[in-house]
């Protein structure tokens, strides 16, 4: 099972790797001014029935689906180097780049060293739904080549320019010199959507910016002259805006009721909050936005959960606003964020005294630019790359440069 990849090449190239809790992303890129994706995959419903593994070429054309049998994350993580080294194109891959959700303070990518390892195995309690198999992946490479730089790219490292005030928790201060504080993740997105903006209107990416990253995991950012000065997402990953099947924010009081009246231990808690609740808790049958959409007509609590994931995120759009002191640009990204035209609709419904106005037809399409020309604020569509962004740091970390002769 190979790709269409050259049998040989005198170019260098990145393989970025972003593992979920259920996923493992992967790309290659080659080494230019600009990476040039040559072909992107996953191997997708880790621990569950019908684990795939799905290869695309750059175009976004499946070339290869092929069955697996990964019952868990660390079969997943086998076959996929094995399958990785069976390409003949893995001889001249130079570097790999993995998304990394929780780098505490750090701000930017860093080479993986055995002191960095150590110190994301230390901070596992912070996120112990991501980091396990981060490091898992980490360490397969570093086990089976141990010569191949490995680069970490942080997705709190984005939020660190947020102000101090927006970084404190209320709670006794003597948490805060263990590291309790609102972190903020989707960086990544976060940073390549700023990227992608200043390429298409400098002007705005300059101004006061709200970045709705939607999707099964969602969150919005508050970017004033470049920077992130707030996000919804906090300590965790949990916290923020209401997703697939995460709360978002709750009262904390609930943790202490539901061990006092369902005997509820913090580990039950705590998968309840990141794995039974969100658009799943609410609606009772799905975590996908597109299932319910389909049946909200017939399902009230479908209906519900729809209707609370666009209240919470014009919440958000309105508070971020407050935050910012106006604002000039709003950005839908993320799989809901970029391809659901009625959520989009519902999101800014109501939004005109902040001079967010759509234009119907734009917005139908999926369109780059989906706001009216009689509205004040520019609304856009911007699809987000993190295997990009991941690709993109790691060859100006490293200092990666394509062949001279193969330079055009």
């Amino acid at each position: 099972m190979k790709t269409d990849a050259p049998l040989k090449s005198l170019l260098p190239y990145v393989l970025t790797i972003n593992g979920g809790s259920s996923s493992i992303r992967f790309a290659v890129y080659e080494v230019r001014q600009t990476p040039r994706l040559l072909f992107d995959g996953k191997i997708d419903r880790i621990g569950l029935s019908g684990t795939n593994i799905i290869v695309n070429d750059a175009a976004g054309k499946s070339r290869t689906r092929h069955p697996l049998a990964a019952s868990d994350h660390h079969r997943a993580v086998k076959f996929l180097l094995e399958w990785l080294e069976a390409q003949p194109i893995f001889t001249s891959i130079k570097a790999v780049g993995h998304r990394v959700v929780h780098g505490m303070k750090h701000s930017e990518p860093e080479k993986i060293t055995t002191k960095l390892l150590a110190e994301l195995r230390r901070i596992t309690p912070y996120d112990p739904d991501h980091l396990p198999r981060e490091i898992a992946l980490i360490e397969a490479f570093r086990k089976r080549h141990p010569k191949l730089p490995q680069v970490a790219c942080f997705d709190t490292a984005f939020h660190r320019t947020m102000p101090r005030v927006a970084k404190l928790m209320p709670i006794p201060r003597r948490y805060a010199a263990k590291g309790v504080e609102r972190y903020g993740f989707h960086g990544l997105s976060y940073a390549y959507l700023m990227e992608e903006l200043g390429r298409l209107d400098p002007k705005s990416a300059k101004g006061r910016v709200i970045l709705a990253h939607l999707g099964n995991g969602a969150s919005l950012a508050a970017v004033c002259r470049g920077k992130s000065i707030d996000t919804s997402m906090g300590f965790t990953p949990t916290s923020g805006l209401v997703m697939g099947t995460r709360t978002g924010d709750i009262d904390p009081g609930l943790a202490y009721y539901l061990a006092r009246a369902e005997r509820m231990s913090a580990a039950q808690f705590q998968h309840m909050v990141n794995h039974e609740s969100g658009l799943l808790g609410v609606s009772g049958t799905s975590s996908d936005l597109r299932d319910l959409c389909a049946i909200e007509a017939s399902d009230t609590r479908a209906k519900d959960a729809v209707e609370l994931f666009c209240y919470q995120t014009k919440k958000w759009i309105g508070s971020f606003a407050a935050a910012l002191g106006g604002l000039d640009t709003l950005v839908f990204a993320g799989g809901i964020g970029e391809n659901a035209p009625l959520i989009r609709k519902r999101i800014c419904h109501d939004l005109g005294f902040l001079g967010i106005k759509l234009d119907q037809k734009r917005n139908a399409k999926n369109a780059p630019l989906i706001s009216s020309n009689t509205g004040r604020i520019k609304v856009r569509v911007i699809h987000a790359d993190e295997e990009l962004m991941i690709a993109r740091s790691v060859t100006s970390l490293l200092k990666l440069r394509p062949h001279r002769k193969n330079h055009l």
